[in-house]
């Protein structure tokens, strides 16, 4: 899906552009009051009751899978995974941002983001802004920021010509101050800035993204199973790497486990069976655990909040 040369102009592209994308953006938005967890912690500046000196990998983190994707309009009900725009995200407690791209058409250096081949009618620099405003209002915060090169559809982007935009907004746009690069700082050290992990090729040594295992993750991410009951094993993975985590508080790697399921089922139903039959009877078992879980992405956060706010007070005892 593209954008015509007379929107991207309407909308505002580049250095000098006015951000608008249908009300998406840029002025700062006013903070609601923050909600409380179970626990007693406000949703929006949880991370402020925790010491400077605690790692980010000894941390619980709830997140958000293709955190972007809130419209169906913009491809189907299987690319549409979200409800809550970024800022309201960031302000019930999410940490983790599930942020795909492609090459935006008509804009050279820009980056789109995107569902697989699906546009989702924001820039990347809309949600560096949204970030950077949440920070600058929450200090004691850091945001996690998975971003991805797509490679998908007609806006596909080669290595070389990602890691041009990258650096575009890094530093022609003056997004470069607003990140952590470079390994699993602590939570005084991230405080105020998006700890970027990059899922895309680059020779910068930076924290390298895996589904799978690599030095720097442990990450269930099964979103395709065959067999006659996939949710039923979808569930059991959860379980295990919850268990996983929580028997080894000293692995040096983050864990990474998706509740989020795709395989033939619409984003919206698989979430619900998975939350209903596996997810909250585990966490709801253990609420007097603290635990060391890692990143959570989920998918509708806004149908789970007991289970965003169990994730959040798995931080404390």
């Amino acid at each position: 899906m593209g954008i015509a040369r007379r929107d991207l102009l309407k909308w505002g592209a580049g250095v000098g552009g006015a951000a608008a994308l249908g009300g998406l953006a840029l002025p700062s938005p006013a903070w609601a009051a923050a909600r409380a967890t179970p626990r007693g912690l406000p949703t929006d500046s949880w991370m402020g009751r925790l010491s400077n000196s605690i790692p980010l990998l000894g941390l619980t983190i709830p997140g958000t899978h293709d955190s972007c994707c809130e419209n169906p309009a913009y491809g189907t009900e299987w690319s549409h995974t979200q409800n809550w725009g970024i800022p309201q995200q960031l302000q019930e407690g999410v940490r983790f941002l599930d942020i795909r791209c492609n090459g935006l058409q008509g804009a050279p250096n820009e980056l789109g983001i995107y569902h697989s081949d699906n546009y989702q009618h924001i820039r990347l620099q809309d949600v560096l802004n949204q970030c950077r405003s949440f920070l600058q209002a929450h200090p004691t915060e850091t945001v996690l920021m998975r971003l991805r090169n797509e490679r998908a559809g007609g806006q596909s982007l080669g290595d070389d010509e990602f890691m041009r935009r990258v650096n575009y907004y890094f530093d022609a746009l003056g997004f470069r101050s607003l990140f952590h690069f470079y390994g699993w700082p602590t939570l005084g050290t991230a405080r105020g800035k998006i700890v970027l992990i990059a899922d895309f090729a680059n020779p910068w040594g930076l924290i390298d993204w895996s589904s799978g295992q690599n030095a720097y993750f442990d990450t269930q991410d099964a979103w395709e199973i065959s067999g006659s009951d996939p949710l039923g094993k979808k569930g059991q993975y959860i379980v295990a790497q919850f268990d996983k985590a929580f028997l080894n508080p000293d692995y040096p790697k983050m864990f990474v486990n998706f509740l989020s399921y795709a395989g033939g089922y619409w984003p919206k139903s698989s979430s619900q069976d998975l939350m209903d039959h596996a997810i909250y009877p585990y966490l709801n078992a253990r609420t007097q655990q603290r635990a060391r879980f890692g990143i959570v992405p989920m998918d509708f956060p806004d149908f789970h909040v007991n289970v965003l706010q169990m994730l959040i007070d798995k931080n404390f005892v």
